[in-house]
């Protein structure tokens, strides 16, 4: 990921003058100098200039090595700086912005202002560039990775940069499902995620094809047609012992228009009480079968359900007027 050079730090500084010289600064009390012998110095020095001297022909991958070498023996922060640059080269924008980092750690005295200042443009021109993200996961035990890589073991936390695009973070433990999450992480931008981890019973719901009630309702409405058909079916009885008693009164004769009407409520009741228990019979055949198919079924969610959806209302004021923002967040 070649970056541009960033704005000189004075309008006088010559615009390629950004690499740090074959000096590297050792005055004793010096953080950076403590510990590391004269042998080693000199001996990260020669390393140093040789790595200098390829950056300046762009043999970049040479200069990397020569560098490398360096910092095995001297952990300085002008070696950092300039294996920075070589680095940016070569499309490695993570080490580059690690280097940075290592190189700005002390302050300007051991680059120079005039490096200093470079080295923090450089940063933050890498870090737009960069996405990153924030991963918590608290579930004991839990192996965290990201694109195959482990990043920690739960309870943890993971800070830090990566390149942009799609990248896959899991969380396993032997006895839960894992939890698999892919995101696409855009540049300058930091994505936070708080791994959850869940056993297969906790991922198990169940539902039914229709409300719990419904079968019960229908053979209910049966039962009812029934009894109503029943007190029907009494009623019809009840009008044929009438013309019954009628047609016995008068010795068996032609049956007086009174008498007649008896016999045929009977019959209209009697058909309609037969229709109701066909209607109510059939009702309550349909409820019990309803019943059964309404059994819940199991189902299972993915884990990333459980996270519940969660509203963020913001109150917005302005001249003369005002609102709220609302969002949402599945």
């Amino acid at each position: 990921m070649p970056l541009p050079p960033p704005p000189a730090p004075t309008p006088q500084a010559e615009p390629r003058q950004e690499q740090a010289g074959n000096t590297l600064e050792a005055s004793a009390g010096r953080p950076w100098a403590d510990g590391v012998s004269k042998q080693d110095q000199e001996a990260a020095l020669a390393q140093f200039s040789e790595g200098n001297a390829l950056l300046k022909e762009s043999i970049f991958v040479r200069a990397v090595e020569k560098y490398r070498l360096a910092l095995a023996r001297w952990n300085h922060p002008a070696i950092h700086y300039n294996l920075a640059l070589a680095l940016m080269n070569l499309d490695q924008p993570l080490e580059v912005h690690e280097h940075l980092v290592a190189a700005l750690r002390f302050g300007a005295e051991p680059l120079e202002t005039e490096k200093f200042e470079y080295a923090r443009n450089y940063k933050t021109l890498v870090e737009k560039q960069l996405a990153r993200v924030d991963i918590a996961c608290d579930v004991a035990g839990a192996t965290v990775t990201m694109d195959g890589r482990p990043l920690f073991v739960a309870p943890g936390r993971y800070e830090g940069l990566v390149r942009p695009g799609e990248h896959r973070v899991i969380a396993s433990l032997d006895g839960f499902v894992p939890s698999d999450q892919s995101r696409t992480l855009l540049p300058g931008e930091t994505t936070k995620l708080d791994l959850k981890l869940f056993t297969s019973e906790d991922l198990i719901r169940y539902k039914r094809r229709w409300s719990a009630a419904m079968p019960w309702l229908v053979m209910g409405a049966g039962v009812a047609v029934a009894g109503g058909s029943g007190y029907l079916h009494l009623q019809s009885r009840d009008r044929f012992r009438a013309f019954e008693s009628g047609i016995a009164e008068c010795g068996g004769c032609v049956p007086p228009t009174q008498v007649a009407d008896q016999r045929s409520q009977g019959n209209l009741m009697q058909r309609g009480a037969f229709a109701g228990y066909a209607v109510g019979g059939a009702a309550l055949i349909t409820g019990a079968v309803l019943a059964v198919l309404n059994q819940p079924q199991p189902y299972r969610i993915d884990s990333g359900q459980e996270e519940a959806a969660t509203v963020d209302v913001t109150p917005l004021l302005g001249g003369g007027s005002g609102g709220a923002l609302a969002t949402f967040r599945f």
